[in-house]
């Protein structure tokens, strides 16, 4: 039922009169009869005797008005209420795919702890759509990896961190530090299929005529470190992917790291514009180097 149809009725039911209710509703009187008609055909049962001298509600009219007015009391509490109601400041936070759960778990967990009254709103993707929607207002700010690409905006460092190989802790290689890529020929690989150095790997696998077979390709980093604990082999990522169950090997001649940062859209032109987040990123990172201001482009 249509909020207009009550307040045509209320307005009849209390003027007693067609064109005064039309007047105080601000619509001519055929649009309310046609109103109050469809009211009618929708209860099921007429609502008003209409005669040439007055309009009275019937039987049906009277005890439908007593519903109706609370409707329309609860319907303007609701409004107040709304309208009372502290309103949240939202973040729109990009976490990039290859940021491990367990560091935004943590992220989460510090921003929820705060109970700033800031609602955060989470897009997990790809490094491409993440600085798009940075460039387009989309998104507040995002736990990336540093590209040329970022140099307009607003950022910091977070973590630099290398890429190693990663075995189960109960592989023979745990507690190896260090290998040469080319000693991995007979090894059961496992590919991550949205790593952002999957090429250099590749690259660094096939200068040493290394062509492993492969027992899994995701896109899902948890799967591949799950199965990489599992024993079902091995794969190179991030070293901040380490957790219990796995063990690193660092692969000689392979010195690929990537920076992990904090990066603002043109929107947040302060980063107390999302206190809340960044604090929670600084106790789960520590506080990184400081900000690099936006370049004469972002001005």
């Amino acid at each position: 039922m249509d909020r207009y149809l009550l307040r045509y009725f209320l307005a009849v039911a209390e003027l007693g009169s067609f064109s005064k209710a039309a007047a105080r509703v601000s619509v001519t009187q055929p649009t309310l009869s046609v109103g109050i008609a469809k009211l009618e055909e929708q209860v099921g049962a007429r609502l008003f005797e209409r005669t040439t001298r007055r309009v009275s509600l019937t039987p049906a009219g009277s005890r439908f008005l007593v519903r109706a007015r609370r409707i329309a009391q609860e319907y303007e509490a609701a409004l107040r209420d709304v309208a009372e109601a502290p309103r949240l400041k939202r973040v729109r936070a990009g976490v990039l795919s290859t940021i491990p759960a367990h560091d935004l778990e943590r992220v989460v967990a510090h921003h929820a702890a705060q109970a700033s009254g800031e609602a955060l709103e989470l897009l997990d993707s790809t490094e491409r759509d993440i600085a798009n929607r940075l460039s387009d207002g989309r998104l507040d700010a995002a736990i990336t990896i540093l590209r040329p690409g970022f140099e307009s905006f607003a950022q910091e460092k977070l973590r630099s961190e290398r890429y190693v190989l990663f075995a189960s802790a109960q592989h023979k290689l745990a507690g190896v530090g260090e290998i040469e890529g080319g000693a991995l020929a007979d090894e059961i690989m496992i590919v991550r299929r949205q790593c952002e150095a999957l090429p250099e790997v590749s690259r660094y696998f096939t200068s040493r005529d290394v062509r492993p077979s492969f027992s899994l390709r995701t896109l899902n980093d948890d799967r591949a470190m799950s199965m990489v604990a599992a024993g079902l082999g091995v794969t190179v990522a991030p070293e901040s992917f380490l957790r219990p169950g796995l063990a690193t090997v660092k692969l000689t001649g392979f010195e690929l790291t990537r920076d992990v940062g904090l990066v603002f859209s043109d929107r947040v032109r302060d980063p107390q514009d999302a206190a809340a987040f960044v604090a929670a990123v600084h106790a789960t990172y520590g506080h990184g180097e400081a900000h690099a201001r936006a370049t004469n482009k972002r001005r």
